[in-house]
């Protein structure tokens, strides 16, 4: 059989501060001769638009959560309520509403298909995203795949119904897949380990990496949402005691909150002043794709600390540029880096220990030149852009060999969705 031409890709709120991986999962997969049809549920904010490619991505983009009351009055009586009630009756009536929320937005998607001429969805999300795609495919639209990037219980209640009826899903990490596996046995698709990734080609050094001098300030990047779970309140205290300490550190953390600036971002401007920091740590908002890549390689070290991370794209950038880089020993980053070889783990919540890490980097050059050539190595053979896609698109095919045919209808095609 043939390789579809068109393939639905869905991602939540996109494009997001993030979602570079998923704009260089799109080039590969066009790269591929797959033509990726874009859908989201809603555009962002206007303070978390900062990519090069952000409106680029917007004016290709279908945002599904545009639709009418009338239209969602119309599709709900042709839901598969015997299934979606169940899942009510076992995780509470939150389910409910995500079925009103998401009745319009699955035909509209189901609509969008058609005309497009796409046999599948790739959803990057388990939330809400992923039940558009389980209503379009139920009323008539293609079969859907999703990716799971973090625990189940990040992605809200009612996960059996979208899984149940996914043609395969995959994970980006073994320890996701074992919690899957334990919690919901029976209604899983099949399962493929797939890491994200990252184009090795740009993101990569023209010239050594060169460790901190001695006497010379240490440069430390940092990337990421102004989060509390992100950990950079306790990257500021690991540099606030270097400083007391007499060391020079320079600390910049790219990143906004996802309140545009008036959210998180606040607090750690607080922590900055109480601290007397402002002339040593800069936050530098949400930046495009290029400065991230010249922040990182002007950078001595790339430090994160998480209290809780599935693997970590932004890590992944930096080791791909070379860069030293210190994460926590949470979730799946120790999947990513070995501690002492692709860089070194510290426990989160742990700003002493952060600032241990930071002056064993800047004392020992063999040590830094090491993690950079390691890192370097360990991202061009096993997380690479390319090999995302390259899955999505061999489970596409293998779906729809078996299926024998081009679309899975669902059982209630209906009339076609207005407005």
């Amino acid at each position: 059989m043939s390789l579809p031409q068109k393939l639905g890709y869905l991602v939540p709120q996109f494009p997001g501060q993030t979602h570079i991986f998923f704009w260089r999962e799109i080039a590969a997969l066009e790269a591929m001769g797959v033509a990726p049809v874009l859908f989201s549920t809603r555009r962002p904010p206007p303070g978390l638009i900062a990519h090069d490619w952000s409106q680029a991505a917007m004016a290709r983009t279908t945002y599904l959560g545009e639709v009418s009351l009338r239209r969602a009055l119309r599709v709900l009586p042709r839901l598969p309520w015997g299934e979606l009630l169940r899942e009510v009756g076992r995780d509470g009536t939150s389910v409910l509403k995500d079925v009103l929320i998401c009745a319009a937005a699955g035909d509209a998607l189901r609509d969008h298909c058609r005309r497009e001429g796409v046999s599948h969805v790739h959803v990057h999300s388990c939330a809400r995203g992923a039940l558009i795609a389980a209503f379009a495919r139920h009323l008539g639209g293609p079969g859907y795949s999703l990716t799971l990037h973090g625990p189940l219980s990040d992605y809200g209640r009612g996960q059996r119904y979208k899984w149940r009826h996914a043609r395969f899903a995959t994970v980006i990490t073994r320890r996701l897949i074992a919690e899957m596996q334990a919690e919901q046995p029976a209604d899983l698709p099949p399962m493929i380990l797939r890491p994200m990734g990252v184009d090795t080609e740009y993101l990569r050094r023209d010239t050594p990496y060169e460790p901190v001098q001695p006497g010379a300030p240490l440069r430390v990047f940092a990337c990421g949402r102004l989060n509390v779970v992100k950990g950079h309140q306790d990257l500021i205290e690991a540099v606030r005691q270097l400083r007391a300490a007499g060391h020079d550190v320079r600390l910049e953390i790219a990143g906004q909150d996802d309140a545009g600036g008036s959210g998180f971002r606040l607090v750690l401007e607080q922590l900055i002043r109480q601290h007397g920091l402002g002339e040593y740590v800069r936050l530098l908002g949400a930046i495009d794709a290029a400065a991230v890549k010249a922040k990182l390689l002007d950078a001595h070290v790339f430090a994160l600390a998480s209290w809780h991370e599935p693997l970590g794209v932004a890590y992944m950038e930096a080791i791909a540029c070379g860069v030293p880089t210190i994460g926590t020993d949470a979730g799946g980053v120790p999947g990513l880096i070995d501690d002492g070889v692709e860089g070194l783990l510290v426990p989160p919540k742990a700003p002493a220990a952060l600032a241990a890490a930071l002056l064993r980097i800047a004392g020992d050059p063999q040590l830094a030149q090491r993690l950079s050539a390691t890192g370097r190595a360990r991202i061009e053979r096993d997380y690479a852009a390319r090999l995302g896609a390259e899955v999505i698109v061999d489970q596409m095919r293998k779906a729809l060999t078996r299926e024998g045919a081009d679309t899975r209808p669902g059982p209630d095609p209906g009339p076609p969705g207005g407005h």
